[in-house]
């Protein structure tokens, strides 16, 4: 009982704090506690993950950078951040925190968001995510599930926590993300009224918050399990591929390539996306270099929130 109520009292000291805004001595006198308590029960609060606290970085710190890659690639806005190494999961984590800041900046109103769940990095953001001011009635899933159960659950934990902090309703997409053949495609959308109304829903998307995919297997998934095969990412290698948007396979000019493997994919399609009023991305490292360019050069996304040696990168070879 004891434990029941610190965490109530903890999380009525949050709430004052980061939602009401409330200074710590103000706190301390409203619930008749001493500010050295109040202190400690908003550090386990951060603890707990009750709170999750985002490090704003001042805006155009790389300003002369994020400039350069904006006039190359004609796109509205990039951010450019300093990661504090190259290893994938610390970047991955550097970029999520930036792109968490960013969202919660949103003010005007974005009643369909499209959310790629599958996205570690995409994934990290949310967990960063304060709750949002923007009204957004639906929170869609772009794509199908990928991967093991154990990636699946996190995917959809991610798109319910997205809505609640929107204050929106989940769309939740529970059907494979990549299936073998048109033909079961078919018969799984034919069985599944949810997953149809999902991806109608796809048709009119205010802000597209978009997968950007190397040209390999993603280290997070297994070849052929609800993802394509390693014989399918070397087919599309073959004809040009350096990347995928959304399970969609580009060219380095970020020329959509034709083939059999867009009809396997069950989410938004390219039509869809193109139509979104913005589509942000967030990726970095080394491994997606040419996938970010390719994105840029076809126009696939708008805003970028990438790391500088990813930036110096794109405007070496824009």
């Amino acid at each position: 009982m004891a434990d029941i109520e610190n965490q109530r009292l903890m999380i009525k000291v949050a709430r004052l704090y980061h939602t009401h805004g409330m200074r710590q001595t103000d706190i301390a006198e409203r619930l008749q506690i001493s500010q050295s308590r109040v202190s400690r029960l908003l550090t386990q609060a951060e603890e707990a993950a009750i709170v999750r606290t985002v490090v704003a970085v001042p805006r155009h710190v790389h300003a002369e950078l994020e400039e350069q890659i904006e006039r190359l690639y004609d796109v509205s806005e990039v951010h450019v951040v300093d990661a504090v190494s190259s290893r994938q999961d610390e970047l991955n984590r550097d970029l999520a925190h930036a792109m968490a800041a960013l969202l919660n900046e949103i003010t005007a109103d974005t009643p369909v968001i499209g959310f790629t769940s599958w996205s570690q990095t995409l994934r990290l953001a949310i967990d960063a995510l304060q709750p949002m001011r923007t009204h957004t009635e639906r929170v869609v899933e772009l794509l199908g599930d990928l991967g093991p159960p154990d990636l699946q659950h996190d995917a959809a934990r991610s798109t319910q926590r997205f809505a609640t902090l929107t204050g929106a309703q989940p769309v939740f997409l529970r059907t494979p993300g990549v299936v073998t053949s048109v033909e079961m495609k078919d018969l799984l959308l034919s069985r599944d009224l949810h997953a149809r109304q999902a991806l109608e829903m796809l048709d009119s998307i205010d802000l597209a918050l978009v997968g950007i995919g190397a040209n390999t297997v993603d280290p997070a998934l297994s070849p052929g399990d609800n993802f394509f095969t390693e014989e399918q990412f070397a087919a599309m290698r073959e004809r040009g591929a350096v990347g995928e948007v959304c399970l969609h396979f580009l060219d380095e000019h970020g020329e959509p390539i034709a083939d059999g493997l867009d009809d396997l994919v069950v989410g938004v399609t390219m039509q869809q996306l193109r139509s979104a009023r913005r589509r942000w991305a967030v990726a970095g490292g080394v491994r997606k270099h040419e996938a970010i360019g390719a994105a840029l050069r076809g126009g696939w996304i708008d805003t970028l929130v990438t790391d500088v040696a990813t930036g110096e990168h794109l405007v070496a070879t824009g």
